[in-house]
C-alpha cells in the first residue's frame, strides 16, 4: 500500500500499530497451524 493510498489511512503511527496486530495475528494463525500439523504427525506416529 505504497503512496497516496496509505496517507488516506491515517497517521504512519496508526499504520505502524495496524502492521504489528497483522503481524501478531499471522504469528498466531501459524503457530496454530503448525500445532496441528505436529498433531497429525504424532497421531500416526502413536498410532502403530
Amino acid at each position: 500500500m505504497a503512496g497516496p493510498a496509505s496517507s488516506r489511512n491515517g497517521s504512519n503511527d496508526e499504520l505502524a500499530a495496524r502492521r504489528k496486530r497483522a503481524a501478531r495475528t499471522a504469528a498466531w494463525v501459524g503457530a496454530i497451524a503448525v500445532l496441528i500439523y505436529v498433531g497429525f504427525i504424532l497421531s500416526g506416529v502413536l498410532a502403530r
